[in-house]
């Protein structure tokens, strides 16, 4: 009986594809056929609303084909059709917690199916999806909602930005996470503005407002995942962006694939598949580069918003979050900080409790203290930051590894605030490279170095290093004011300033060598030399004696001129240092002026802007490779501005200062290295990389590998050719290589 059920169901659910096969050939011709399905789905429909609980097996899977057949086909009859999609939202709405699942997956598979069909717009499919994914408490159904939703934004918006609708699902989102704090259900606006957000689908201000609220939640989860959309975000963007970027395809290889084995239609295809592929890459690599801003930068009041934060979830005792998740929150507080130079100065005083050896993951405090702190934080709230930690991780009773951290940090916050460091503190810090500690010496000279750039009055002399000691007395380096900011301009103009003067003297000599020539050859050509016309020439004894006269120019009251008089007994005294030191300042302020003059009086032409980007490159790469003498300061206060301060780089100089094991140093050694299992030669290395390029062996690796019996009739056959016959054959040979082998590869 069971068996004659099954076999039954089969040949209704086959009748019903046929049909469906059918109709989308020829409507008009089955309008009957379907309207004797569309009444039997509409009775079945009736009976199992009025107890979807108690239907049968039978009845759940005749009605799950008969809606399979009409979403199919329901764009073909849109009149008799027209509440199709009203009864599978009606059915869904209120009965998705106790739908068969099979059934369940076919009506949101039906209402996406119409969606593509055009017969119901996104808006539409998305409010209804949308409230169920956030109330159902089926798992399985939440994973295939949310599949669902994603993939319907990314199609709508895959040919040009559906703005109304995404104003419109943004709403929604805002509104499920304002409308109550202490809920769960905003994660799921989380997950999906992050992941849209990922995928670039999502770029504007819209989805940040939305993470901001979520940031403010009261929920942890909910908290959480917005504050890690501002902290990872943009880097889950910028490699999903790398790793599309990434599969090129090599149409040399896919052409000589489809080449060395038999042609089929199959190939073709994939090699036009391949070509396709290849345009559209290039097309999008000469596209202009879309404007994708930051999250951090597209937040609106973030004074506001690190304030909120840092009350709600830092200062105030009676939040129960985790330390990983206040970690979180800390670090987003003080990227904002850092990022647009904000001023909460609560959240200094708050750090004091934390910043001791003994506190739980102290290095990301730390780290997180020198993100907040920057140029226009007063120093006097930085200071007793600064002496609490010399104090707590840096003396000699401290491990080795406890004084390089907090060295290190010291650096970091001095590096934004050279000003909140004490010079009777800063001295006694130096003298720390002293230590037998390879990452305390690394720290304490990194310190050294950085008041050697930013600050050298504040070192003893002995310490300042040459560069510092010559810059002070030229006045080249110049001691930063609190508050004082760095005058806008063009990036390496002064290097387009330097390079032509240059290339104008270059021109100006090489003028001045044609004329020198040009006269010579005219001197030689009358027979007269200019030489010999000179007044005052060795060849005259006496200026009387040749009949000229020499009369001065000046009278005998004018004063010569400062540079032929001689000098005075308080002059030859002075120090030729002053005359050096006013000698710098005067080029420095020469070379301004010059760099000032470029910018505002005249237009850079393209040429000249193709030749600022070359210089400013090979600027970079001097510097990288060490032939610049000094860094400049403002590219060392600028430091982790961007990508932000971790506990890794406070704990790199305890790192590097370790020693390391052999197994480390092996492991360091073999990393980025192919694993080589057994030993190979090179000859069988080179013919495994072949084979995984899908290149083919060449003729004579093939005739190797043949049996000798194969080879033996045409060994003999070329023995006993005439010589005729083989002129013919070298010339067949010839003729075939000329014109790319037998397949005619070269034309």
């Amino acid at each position: 009986m069971v068996k004659r059920k099954v076999a039954a169901l089969e040949k209704v659910d086959a009748d019903l594809v046929s049909l469906q096969y059918k109709i989308r050939r020829d409507p008009k011709s089955y309008t009957q056929e379907f309207y004797d399905q569309w009444l039997a789905y509409d009775a079945q429909r009736q009976i199992f609303i009025s107890a979807p609980a108690t239907a049968s097996s039978d009845d759940v899977k005749k009605f799950h084909d008969l809606v399979d057949l009409v979403a199919h086909v329901a764009d073909l009859y849109p009149d008799l059709t027209a509440p199709y999609a009203t009864h599978l939202k009606d059915l869904l709405n209120r009965h998705h917690a106790i739908l068969d699942p099979e059934l369940r997956e076919k009506v949101v598979g039906s209402l996406v199916l119409l969606r593509r069909k055009d017969v119901i717009d996104s808006t539409s499919l998305l409010t209804t999806l949308f409230p169920i994914l956030v109330s159902t408490p089926s798992k399985t159904l939440r994973a295939l909602l949310y599949t669902k939703i994603i993939s319907d934004l990314r199609e709508s918006n895959s040919k040009a930005t559906n703005h109304r609708l995404n104003r419109t699902i943004q709403t929604v989102l805002h509104n499920l996470v304002t409308s109550d704090r202490t809920s769960s259900k905003g994660i799921w606006a989380t997950r999906i503005t992050r992941e849209l957000w990922r995928r670039q689908i999502w770029t504007d201000a819209k989805p940040c407002d939305v993470m901001k609220e979520a940031c403010l939640s009261d929920n942890e989860k909910v908290v959480v995942g917005g504050v890690r959309f501002f902290l990872g975000g943009d880097k889950e963007r910028e490699e999903m962006e790398d790793e599309s970027s990434g599969d090129e395809v090599d149409l040399r290889k896919v052409k000589h694939q489809s080449g060395i084995n038999k042609k089929s239609k199959k190939r073709a295809k994939a090699y036009e598949k391949a070509l396709d592929k290849v345009k559209r890459q290039e097309r999008k690599k000469k596209a202009p580069h879309p404007l994708n801003f930051s999250a951090l930068h597209l937040i609106h009041d973030p004074q506001g918003f690190a304030e909120q934060l840092f009350q709600k979830h830092l200062q105030n005792t009676k939040n129960k979050f985790s330390l990983d998740n206040k970690l979180l929150v800390l670090q987003l507080v003080t990227r904002l900080v850092g990022l647009h130079k904000l001023t909460v100065l609560s959240l200094y005083s708050w750090f004091v409790r934390y910043l001791t050896p003994k506190q739980a993951q102290v290095t990301s405090f730390l780290a997180s203290l020198a993100q907040a702190t920057h140029s226009l934080v007063p120093p006097d709230a930085i200071e007793p930051l600064i002496v609490k930690i010399a104090n707590e991780f840096v003396s000699e009773a401290a491990a080795s590894e406890v004084a390089a951290a907090g060295l290190n940090a010291i650096r970091e916050v001095a590096m934004r605030q050279p000003l909140a460091m004490n010079e009777t503190l800063l001295q006694d810090l130096v003298l720390y490279q002293r230590s037998k500690d390879k990452g305390v010496v690394m720290a304490a000279k990194g310190l050294q170095s950085l008041y050697r750039e930013v600050y050298p009055e504040m070192l003893q002399k002995k310490l300042r290093g040459k560069a510092a000691t010559i810059g002070l007395r030229s006045g080249e380096v110049k001691l930063r004011k609190f508050g004082e900011e760095d005058e806008g301009g063009i990036e390496g103009l002064e290097l387009l300033v330097k390079y032509k003067e240059e290339q104008k003297q270059k021109r100006a000599d090489q003028a001045q060598a044609d004329g020198e020539d040009k006269e010579k050859d005219s001197d030689d050509e009358d027979g007269f030399n200019s030489s010999d016309w000179e007044v005052g020439s060795e060849d005259s004894d006496d200026d009387s004696e040749s009949g000229w006269i020499a009369v001065s120019s000046e009278s005998e009251d004018d004063e010569p001129p400062a540079s032929k008089r001689p000098r005075t007994k308080s002059e030859s005294e002075a120090p030729d240092l002053v005359d050096g030191e006013d000698k710098e300042k005067e080029d420095a302020a020469a070379e301004a002026d010059r760099v000032s003059k470029l910018a505002t009086t005249s237009i850079l032409t393209p040429a000249d802007l193709a030749k600022l980007q070359e210089l400013r490159r090979q600027a970079q790469i001097d510097k990288a490779m060490g032939t610049t003498t000094s860094r400049k300061k403002k590219e060392l206060l600028a430091k982790h501005i961007e990508d932000g301060v971790t506990a890794e780089d406070i704990e790199l100089p305890a790192t590097l200062g370790k020693k390391t094991t052999k197994e480390e140093r092996v492991a360091l050694a073999k990393e980025g290295k192919p694993s080589r299992e057994e030993h190979k030669s090179t000859q069988a290395i080179r013919k495994a990389k072949k084979e995984a390029e899908g290149k083919s062996s060449t003729n004579k690796e093939k005739a190797r590998k043949k049996n000798f019996l194969m080879t033996v009739g045409k060994a003999r056959a070329k023995n006993k050719r005439s010589l005729v016959d083989t002129q013919k054959t070298l010339r067949a040979h010839i003729a075939r290589s000329k014109s790319g082998g037998r397949r005619r590869n070269g034309l």
